[in-house]
């Protein structure tokens, strides 16, 4: 069995010790050492990386009481230098002992036991048994949570029997019967815990809550500790100096600068909407007037597959003819027509398509595809015009 050298002490970073198994298997090579330091997964802690005589460690896993270390190759001895990533094992230690203590405040300031405990790379989760949170709720849970990172609360983890632990207040009574590992925050709580944790509260520098989500009947607390919460409030920060250089205006009144310029957005679009209208309306009368037939094609430089959609829509519903635009913007293609033609717009586009290497489709009164290339949207397009044109010759 492997001596866990992480629950001596969550701070040890190197260490040397005797290869005592290797094992080949289909994901990879793992090695079993005498000791070790590197956590395993477990507890919705993720595992500890690093090295072992400067060979990356990929993956950690228990199996019956040994430590497996899968590795990118063999060491060359048998006697090994171990040495962790600290920053990722102090980035775990922090947010384990800091979902710790928010659990606890969560069952103090809202009565909602929690249910689960997340750990990933970009934040960490807990779900909460309660049905709603408000914004001021959550507010008021991280002054509380922060103000007993502040106090400093000594953090202690000890082994006892099960008689013991069944005299300890303890949030959740263990599954394990034979030594049960106690994770104490001072004047906090007890919690049977095998983590790794910091030895005082301290150290968690700060809990920053994210926000909260329903999730399956429960809230689910999205959170950043330490130096995770450091690199959130930076980049943050970052945006918001650069939304200020933007408007020109202080931080502390982009919110009111940003508000005044979604009116004007707002007042511009409904002038462009009006000024579309008018050139749509223009653009169906000198098309129907030039059209020559029973076909009006047109090629677009600039203009937006919605756009042509629209307009084919405007010119079919005034005349029964067929409508075949091109936008070189997008490389974009649209056929429609009024109704009488016997054309099917979809059904000419399926079978003709895929000689152009384009793709959409469409029913019998408008279709639209798109193109890789400029080239094959025109290619498309003139093939188009001059089928539909022999189509109305005969």
């Amino acid at each position: 069995m492997t001596k866990k050298l992480y629950y001596e002490s969550a701070y040890i970073r190197e260490w040397e010790t005797q290869i005592t198994r290797k094992l080949e298997r289909e994901d990879g090579t793992y090695l079993v050492m005498e000791e070790t330091a590197f956590y395993p997964h477990g507890g919705g802690q993720p595992c500890d990386l690093g090295w072992i005589d400067n060979i990356p460690v990929l993956d950690v896993v228990q199996e019956e009481g040994e430590i497996l270390h899968r590795v990118e190759r063999l060491p060359e001895k048998e006697e090994v230098s171990c040495r962790l990533d600290w920053n990722r094992r102090f980035d775990h230690m922090q947010h384990h002992s800091g979902q710790h203590l928010l659990s606890a405040m969560c069952l103090e300031v809202c009565q909602a036991e929690t249910l689960s405990f997340h750990l990933g790379q970009d934040y960490a989760t807990i779900d909460i048994a309660r049905s709603d949170l408000s914004q001021a709720q959550l507010m008021m849970l991280e002054l509380e949570v922060n103000d007993q990172i502040y106090l400093n609360r000594k953090v202690t983890n000890y082994f006892v029997s099960r008689e013991q632990a069944a005299a300890l207040p303890l949030v959740k009574q263990p599954k394990v019967s034979d030594d049960i590992r106690i994770v104490e925050i001072d004047g906090i709580e007890y919690n049977a815990c095998g983590g790794t944790h910091i030895s005082a509260t301290g150290e968690i520098g700060m809990i920053k809550l994210l926000r909260a989500e329903k999730q399956k009947g429960h809230m689910r607390i999205y959170f950043k500790c330490g130096y995770r919460a450091l690199r959130e409030f930076n980049a943050g920060m970052e945006i918001l100096g650069s939304l200020s250089a933007r408007f020109n205006t202080a931080k502390e009144e982009i919110l009111d600068r940003i508000a005044k310029w979604d009116q004007e957005q707002k007042q511009l679009q409904a002038e462009l909407n009006t000024l579309k209208a008018e050139n749509d309306a223009y653009l169906v009368g000198k098309l129907l007037a030039d059209r020559q037939g029973n076909l009006i094609r047109h090629a677009f430089g600039d203009k937006a597959l919605k756009d042509m959609q629209n307009l084919a829509a405007k010119i079919t519903g005034e005349a029964d003819i067929i409508v075949l635009f091109v936008s070189n913007a997008d490389h974009k293609v649209v056929l429609a027509q009024g109704g009488a033609s016997g054309l099917a717009c979809g059904a000419f586009f399926k079978q003709h398509l895929a000689d152009y290497r384009g793709k959409g489709g469409g029913n019998d009164k408008i279709a639209q595809a798109g193109f890789a290339t400029g080239e094959d949207a025109m290619a498309f397009y003139h093939f188009a015009a001059q089928s539909l044109s022999q189509l109305e010759e005969e």
